[in-house]
């Protein structure tokens, strides 16, 4: 896999951040799984493409349901995380441009906190031509929740330093919707709490985003005081040993007609 075709900020902070990422990114609610089985069909017999895998933060909950998985992920550091932590999991170098897979051999594609990386109608082409007619496209993402007052303030300290880094947030994958091959984006939402040492939920949750993860030393550190201020000034976070982020799931699923 050629890394010119991965964002800068994805390529250089995700090979540096992979045993981060593992710490401090949250899991999915249990919320997701009667979704995974009832709404994408997945079962055994059924074939579904973890797209843009990373670390398998997703990929085991697609195992659970009883399906054969196809975990996609171009950064070498998080795939081979990837791999050792779920063998049952095929593990295969590729992007959402050039998928290493025959056309029509996939039940359900899943970009879990990925498809704001790709969004494209190139993208979008390449996985129009890997699902199955009937089969169905997933996109899924864990949010804070900024309707809390200090998580906005840490959103604010994150989001100040993104520079061009694609993200979900800002609405730019919709615009790649509607997409001739795909029937309309359905979306369902879910509430959850990520629980955990401060170390794990925040600040390894904050070096753990890309663009962060990128960063020179002294500019990271710069980061961690903020955040510091930020729980040091917050009733409550300040001298807990254990705290609880607030986060919404985001769900979409969209079919390619049969």
């Amino acid at each position: 896999m050629n890394e010119q075709a991965i964002h800068h900020a994805a390529a250089d902070g995700y090979q540096q951040a992979a045993d981060t990422y593992v710490r401090g990114r949250p899991d999915y609610p249990s919320a997701l799984d009667p979704w995974l089985r009832e709404t994408l069909g997945l079962e055994p017999g059924r074939v579904v493409v973890d797209l843009g895998a990373g670390t398998g933060k997703f990929t085991g909950r697609l195992l659970a349901t009883g399906a054969q998985v196809i975990a996609v992920e171009p950064v070498a550091e998080m795939r081979a995380r990837l791999a050792a932590a779920l063998p049952l999991a095929q593990a295969l170098d590729g992007s959402a441009e050039a998928i290493p897979l025959r056309d029509a051999s996939v039940d359900v594609l899943v970009c879990a906190q990925a498809f704001h990386w790709f969004a494209s109608n190139a993208a979008l082409d390449e996985i129009h031509r890997v699902l199955k007619p009937g089969g169905k496209l997933a996109l899924v993402w864990n949010l804070r929740d900024a309707r809390v007052p200090w998580v906005a303030r840490l959103d604010g300290i994150v989001n100040a330093l993104q520079g061009d880094t694609p993200r979900y947030y800002t609405g730019a994958w919709r615009q790649v919707f509607p997409h001739p091959g795909f029937g309309p984006l359905q979306e369902q939402h879910f509430s959850q709490g990520h629980s955990g040492s401060v170390e794990n939920v925040i600040f390894n949750r904050v070096r753990s985003t890309s663009f962060i993860a990128a960063l020179p030393e002294a500019e990271r550190q710069a980061v961690d005081r903020q955040i510091a201020a930020l729980i040091d000034s917050e009733p409550q976070l300040r001298g807990r040993a254990e705290v609880t982020v607030p986060y919404e799931t985001a769900a979409f699923h969209c079919v390619k007609p049969g």
